[in-house]
């Protein structure tokens, strides 16, 4: 890795938004205990060998549409969760806007209902793109989304 890289200190939570899924600020937990990134779907269905479809978030959430997904390109995966259950995962590519950048990422299509975040965003995401997390802080993204808007 080269030492210059910029590093970007981001908080333990924050916001971010899924241009392909038209779902905008939705609330994240940063997770470098977790190797994997998540995403709540309340509806993930196998319809053939090739297809999965999908429904993001659930009608508790304000950003929740209802609307189906299908995926033609996916992967398994077996992801631990933090009580040490091993399960078997459909992960999905696609692009976050995240602190005012496009980024790849991959996500497991989980459901997170019982969860207070709906997203979690893990190590290998953090390090790919060299975000460093400060635990004490929250929606640096959120917050400085809310002053440019101000200003325009």
């Amino acid at each position: 890795m080269n030492e210059k890289t910029e590093k970007i200190i981001i908080g333990r939570t924050d916001k971010a938004d899924f241009p392909e899924f038209q779902l905008k600020n939705i609330n994240v937990k940063i997770d470098s205990g977790a190797y994997t990134s998540a995403i709540h779907c309340c509806k993930i269905t196998l319809t053939e060998p090739d297809k999965l479809e999908v429904i993001f978030l659930d009608d508790k959430d304000p950003n929740y549409t209802g609307e189906i997904f299908i995926f033609n390109k996916f992967r398994k995966k077996v992801v631990r969760s933090s009580n040490g259950m091993a399960e078997e995962r459909f992960i999905i590519s696609t692009e976050i806007l995240f602190h005012e950048n496009i980024f790849d990422i991959n996500l497991s299509v989980t459901f997170r209902g019982d969860m207070r975040f709906p997203v979690l965003i893990g190590r290998r995401f953090l390090a790919r793109n060299h975000f460093l997390v400060n635990p004490r802080l929250t929606d640096r993204f959120y917050k400085k989304s809310k002053e440019t808007f101000k200003e325009n």
